[in-house]
Formats: C-alpha cells, sequence, structure tokens
C-alpha cells in the first residue's frame, strides 16, 4: 500500500469531536415531521434560514440574475468563460458596497482590497497562510469556534493557543488575559504571529464593545503581531448594542495602529444564508496580504454565476436595505422566543444580541462540574433527548456546562417539536438538579421559574410531539446513578 501523506493520515482536521459527532448523529437519523418524528433535531448548525423568503421573493422579481433563465441566458457565454482571479468587477464593488452598509454606513471598503475565497474556511486558511509559518501562534479568546482548529491548523501548521475568559465578566477578553497568553506562548518557545478574534462572537452571540476593541489594537500594536477579526456575523446583531467593526476603530483619533497589521474575515454564508454558495472574503490593509491572498484565491475561487447572481442583487440597494432591517427582525422575534421559552423551564442563558444561537448554560444539570460530566449531559440530550447540541468543551470554553444551541437553522414547526423535548426533559429533571454556582449571578439572564405559563402549554400543546419523543424515564437520572 502506498503511503499518505502525514497531513492527510493525522488528525488534523479535527473531526474526532463533539461538535461534529453530533452532526453525525444528526445526519444518521435526521428529523422529519412525518417519516421520522422521532428523529434528531438539528440545532448544531448556525444557518440562517429565517431570511429565505426574502431573498425568493427578490429572485422572482429579478429572474435576469440567474443566468439559466430565459431573463438571464444572453449574459450565459461572458460569464461562463474564464473569469480573472480578481473576480468580477461588479462582485467586489457590490460586496464591499454592502460591508459598509452592514456597518451602518460608518466606514467604508475599498473594492480592489476585496479577495475571494471559498467560503470563510477558505478565507481563514488563506489569511493564516500569508502571515505564519508552520509552528507559528494564534492567540485565540475561549469560548471559539471548534471549525478553526481545522480551518487555521490543519494545512498550514500554525498553532492556536487559547485566551482564557470567565463567565464572571461575560467572556469578555481582558488585557490581562491577552498578556497571560502571550507569556505562555513565549514560554512554549513559540512564535505569536497574531491575535484572531468574533466579532460577534461564536457561539456567545455577544458583540465586543468600543473599548475591548481599542484595547486589543493597542495590544497588537504594542506586540507587532497581526489582528484578524472574523466578522461573519456583523448583520445578525438585532438589538443593541450595535456592531462597532475593527475597521471603525482604527479610524478612530485616539487610536494608534499600523493599519498592515489588520485584516477582516467576511462572507455571505451567516449574514444572508448563504453558506452552500462558498462566498468568502479576505480584506485586508495590508498590500503584501492583498497580492499573495489574491494569488492564493485561485485555488478556491467563488463561481462566476455566483459572482453576477450576487453582485445583481447587492446592488439593489432598495432591496440590501429592506432585507438588513427585516432580517434583524426575524431573528429579535425568534431569539426572544427561544430565550423566553428556555427561561420558563429553569434554563439561563448569556445575554446576547448577536449572532444565530444562544449559550445555553446547563451547569445545574451536571453530576459534578468536570468535563466528563458535561459529556455524559451532552451524550443524553443527543441520544436520549434527539437534540444536536453543541457542549462547550469542543468550543474550549473552559468552565464545563455551557452549550451552543442554533434557533434560525429551522421552521417554526421544528423549533415547537425541539423546545418541547426541552420541557419534557427540565421536568422530567427538577429533583436532580444541583445548584448552580456562579461568581455573578446579575451578569447572566437567568430565570428560574418552575412553573410554565398559560401562553406557553398553549404554544406548546402535546398534539405537536411524537410519541417518541417525550422519555418515558429521565435518561438524566440514569446517567447520575
Amino acid at each position: 500500500m502506498v503511503a499518505m501523506s502525514k497531513i492527510a493520515t493525522g488528525n488534523g482536521h479535527g473531526e474526532n469531536s463533539p461538535y461534529f459527532d453530533g452532526w453525525k448523529a444528526y445526519e444518521t437519523n435526521p428529523f422529519h415531521p412525518t417519516e421520522r418524528p422521532e428523529g434528531v433535531i438539528q440545532m448544531g448548525l448556525a444557518e440562517n434560514q429565517l431570511c429565505f423568503n426574502l431573498i425568493k421573493n427578490w429572485l422572482i422579481k429579478h429572474p435576469e440574475a440567474s443566468l439559466c433563465t430565459p431573463q438571464g441566458v444572453n449574459k450565459f457565454k461572458e460569464t461562463a468563460l474564464f473569469q480573472d482571479y480578481h473576480g468580477m468587477p461588479e462582485f467586489r464593488q457590490a460586496v464591499a458596497k454592502f460591508m459598509g452598509k452592514v456597518r451602518g454606513d460608518r466606514v467604508k471598503f475599498d473594492p480592489d482590497r476585496i479577495v475571494m475565497s471559498g467560503g470563510a474556511t477558505g478565507a481563514h486558511e488563506m489569511v493564516a497562510f500569508c502571515l505564519a509559518d508552520p509552528g507559528d501562534a494564534f492567540l485565540v479568546p475561549t469560548p471559539y469556534y471548534p471549525g478553526f482548529d481545522r480551518d487555521l491548523k490543519w494545512r498550514t501548521g500554525v498553532e492556536l493557543v487559547p485566551v482564557n475568559c470567565e463567565s464572571c465578566n461575560n467572556f469578555k477578553i481582558t488585557r490581562n488575559a491577552l498578556e497571560a497568553a502571550y507569556v505562555k506562548v513565549q514560554e512554549a518557545n513559540l512564535r505569536v504571529k497574531g491575535l484572531l478574534i468574533t466579532n460577534p462572537s461564536n457561539p456567545l452571540g455577544t458583540v465586543l464593545d468600543r473599548d475591548t476593541l481599542k484595547s486589543m489594537v493597542r495590544f497588537i500594536n504594542d506586540k507587532n503581531i497581526h489582528l484578524i477579526g472574523d466578522e461573519i456575523y456583523a448583520a445578525t446583531v438585532f438589538m443593541e448594542p450595535e456592531f462597532v467593526s475593527i475597521s471603525e476603530i482604527i479610524e478612530e483619533e485616539d487610536v494608534e495602529c499600523n493599519r498592515d497589521l489588520i485584516h477582516i474575515v467576511y462572507s455571505l454564508s451567516k449574514d444572508m444564508g448563504f453558506p452552500g454558495f462558498r462566498v468568502g472574503i479576505v480584506y485586508s490593509y495590508n498590500d503584501s496580504v492583498v497580492s499573495c491572498a489574491r494569488k492564493m484565491s485561485s485555488f478556491g475561487l467563488v463561481s462566476s454565476q455566483t459572482q453576477h447572481l450576487i453582485a445583481s442583487m447587492l446592488s439593489d440597494d432598495e432591496f440590501v436595505d429592506n432585507f438588513i432591517t427585516e432580517s434583524k427582525k426575524l431573528l429579535f422575534n425568534r431569539h426572544k422566543y427561544f430565550t423566553w421559552s428556555l427561561s420558563q423551564v429553569g434554563i439561563g442563558c448569556l445575554k446576547g444580541n448577536a449572532g444565530l444561537f444562544i449559550w445555553m448554560n446547563l451547569r445545574k444539570l451536571l453530576k459534578e462540574e468536570t468535563f466528563a460530566a458535561e459529556m455524559e449531559l451532552w451524550r443524553v440530550i443527543t441520544n436520549e433527548v434527539k437534540l444536536n447540541v453543541s457542549p462547550g468543551s469542543s468550543f474550549h470554553c473552559q468552565e464545563p456546562g455551557w452549550f451552543r444551541v442554533c434557533f434560525a437553522n429551522m421552521d417554526d414547526y421544528t423549533m415547537k417539536v425541539a423546545l418541547l423535548r426541552i420541557r419534557t426533559f427540565m421536568l422530567k429533571n427538577n429533583e436532580a438538579m444541583v445548584p448552580l454556582k456562579l461568581c455573578r449571578p446579575s451578569s447572566l439572564k437567568l430565570s428560574l421559574s418552575r412553573s410554565l405559563s398559560r401562553r406557553m402549554d398553549d404554544f406548546m400543546s402535546p398534539g405537536i410531539m411524537s410519541p417518541h419523543s417525550p422519555l418515558p424515564q429521565s435518561p438524566l437520572v440514569r446517567a447520575r446513578t
């Protein structure tokens, strides 16, 4: 047998993680309201399905945007032929304009700095390739998206070093935490090449405030290391405080920064619900990075057909303004109802205002405050309650008992089934709960009410639940004995 490469046969992809194992459980037995009513409901996928009708209505009105319609076929030949890997000018202009719109037009983006990639996954690897050599390290505040371990590390050989953040201050990124991580890397004889932040945060569903962003800019400037700002959830901020981009911070008069150190990763996968289109963007203020990244983009170009459609859609100012407004309303309403429903059964969550997910606190359900107990609870939720939620340990959270649950990737009916399963599970396990210990309870949005309101009962009527879904016995009680 011919040997494969070490990269190909190694475990660098990071697939051996409960984050991905939950997906496998769903794929093996996916929920369907009639065919598989007892199946696993996918709540581990950060996907925005709430805004599809907005997109659908625009497509119906503008059939010429698609090359596969009689109205658009005249553009087929010129678009199907070879396109330079710089990207179509109209595509880069439209994306740059949209990025500005999402940020309230408080900052402008140069189309010539827009570099294409196959989704944010490819964009992150592209930036890591440009900035670091194998063995170099990036600091990443926790908790952070599990896919970073694959996107930045697998084929580049770089290391990710966690910056430990705590629930006592809402997982805020502090200068002290950054300095501690920086020293840790130096003691390991590694070279720190950059700091990677997600804003809005995945999995927290929160935004970084202006002071924190300024502190981080000062930190990277003092250390002469790069700052990569993952801003792929910028348009999902559905209530105050507003989103502040790193691009705004570096333009403020009281901020001194070498702009060659600043890079932004963006995509349309989350903000517009287009993960299948694989539209990833690297926007760098560093000319050398733009030049190198553009050469690399030939390995993961956005198809010319997709570029044509996106350029047409995002050039429609009326549509873009309406989309941003209406999408936020849809996310706000779903988030509000979902968190309210959780609170009615005693589940607290970190107070968030962005993203497609909730950072759910189930520490009081743990048999003991260990990651082993977290995994035990996660297996119960996945295998018995039949919900794919992601445990905090897969996000490198330093405190066991936190879970990310996605709320925007399902229709209303599926959401009702999921919430009823959660309610049934919690009611059967109230007696098994252990006291919740928090550093500062006021920092969390908690409601420990054990009574369910009439509104909740009306909404969660037994008729919408499969006979197989309610747990005949408490799996958590079984797990704890």
